[in-house]
């Protein structure tokens, strides 16, 4: 009970209240339309001009309800505190106070939409002081103070639900902003660990072949810029996703007709043959972004790790509700598990399971290391 009392009183105002719209102004001209109505449907009411008065004095209040939550409050209900005791202090018989009152309850809302934690518990405390003032001015029956009650609540209970509801809501979009910005994360790993060592991989090449085929190493230099180029350019598509902006475009930087750019064939070994078959029409974007990186991250490791590999297999079936990808190699056959940099087999893993598929990897049957994973078309929804 202690935590719950200190969350409540330490919770923060809810971020960015809108100030005036044009719906205020709609509300204030109502408010004094109304009471104009009223004074002239209801002759025998006392006091008023003060009646009218209060009317347009609240009518100014709901105006900054939303941004001085609290002090719109103090203005509002402490005015009807006021009048209230001048009445018992008068002794005058009959309501005060218009029936176009009643728009005094948007400030209970809103204390409760927009306060703190501290404001609403000071603001409910000030309402609460008008309440019973209320009930001592008029002699209200229980039943009668009942419903007055539930009326006053009512309020402050919607305003705390909307309130709810929109913070449940942000704290879900930060939660899928934040899933995707860890999935770019892993890609922006994957692309650099990519292209990076086959960059590495050409200019060990062109520097072995360098002084007796001069035209090789002028190729393996030709290889190498083409590769940082693409690498800086899918660099920057996903690190400008990264920044903190309102609209960032998450859509997918690859898909698995780009499997076919992991070909290699001519240069230093292992190479590298793509085969794509069956329907790979249709397919979810975020699967085929998916399938290509595991696609890098597998060859990528087969190129640094397998050892006298002279050939990479990569096969992408498609199935009427699956996607097959297989990456495997011809090197040196392999016992238990194979020593693989950074996120490696765990990172693939971890794709393949959030779209609601499977990922095997272990030595082949005969030779090398072979990584197969099957994804639904569609991704977990399917």
């Amino acid at each position: 009970m202690t935590n719950t009392v200190r969350a409540l009183w330490t919770e923060p105002r809810a971020a960015n209240p809108p100030e005036r719209v044009w719906r205020d102004w709609a509300v204030v001209v109502a408010l004094i339309g109304i009471a104009v109505l009223e004074q002239a449907l209801r002759p025998d009411m006392p006091w008023r001009p003060i009646a009218a008065l209060e009317v347009v004095y609240l009518a100014l209040v709901l105006l900054w309800r939303r941004t001085h939550p609290l002090a719109m409050m103090t203005l509002g209900f402490g005015m009807v505190i006021v009048v209230d005791v001048a009445s018992i202090a008068g002794s005058t018989t009959g309501p005060v106070s218009p029936y176009s009152m009643a728009f005094l309850l948007f400030l209970p809302y809103a204390l409760f939409r927009w306060g703190s934690g501290r404001e609403a518990v000071l603001g409910s405390t000030i309402a609460l002081v008008a309440y019973f003032v209320g009930l001592v001015r008029d002699h209200t029956s229980l039943s009668d103070a009942l419903i007055g009650f539930v009326i006053l609540l009512f309020p402050a209970v919607l305003g705390a639900s909307v309130r709810f509801w929109t913070t449940s809501r942000t704290r879900e979009l930060d939660q899928v902003r934040l899933r995707e910005r860890e999935q770019l994360a892993r890609e922006l790993h994957d692309t650099v660990a990519h292209h990076v060592s086959a960059m590495v991989i050409r200019a060990q090449a062109g520097r072995v072949v360098a002084a007796s085929d001069p035209d090789a190493a002028v190729e393996a230099l030709k290889v190498i810029e083409a590769e940082g180029s693409r690498t800086l350019a899918e660099m920057r598509t996903m690190v400008g996703a990264l920044r903190e902006r309102d609209e960032v475009d998450y859509a997918p930087v690859a898909a698995i007709a780009d499997i076919r750019r992991l070909a290699v064939s001519e240069g230093a070994l292992p190479l590298v043959e793509v085969h794509l078959s069956g329907k790979l029409d249709g397919i979810d974007p975020s699967v085929g972004a998916a399938m290509y990186r595991i696609a890098q991250e597998s060859v990528t490791n087969a190129r640094r790790h397998a050892r006298h590999a002279t050939r990479i297999d990569v096969r992408v079936t498609g199935a009427e509700t699956s996607l097959q990808v297989c990456v495997r190699d011809d090197g040196e056959s392999v016992t238990g598990v194979r020593a693989i940099d950074g996120y490696g087999v765990v990172g693939m893993t971890e794709r393949a399971m959030l779209l609601g598929g499977t990922l095997e990897a272990g030595p082949g049957r005969e030779r090398g290391w072979v990584v197969n994973a099957v994804v639904p078309r569609m991704g977990a929804g399917e």
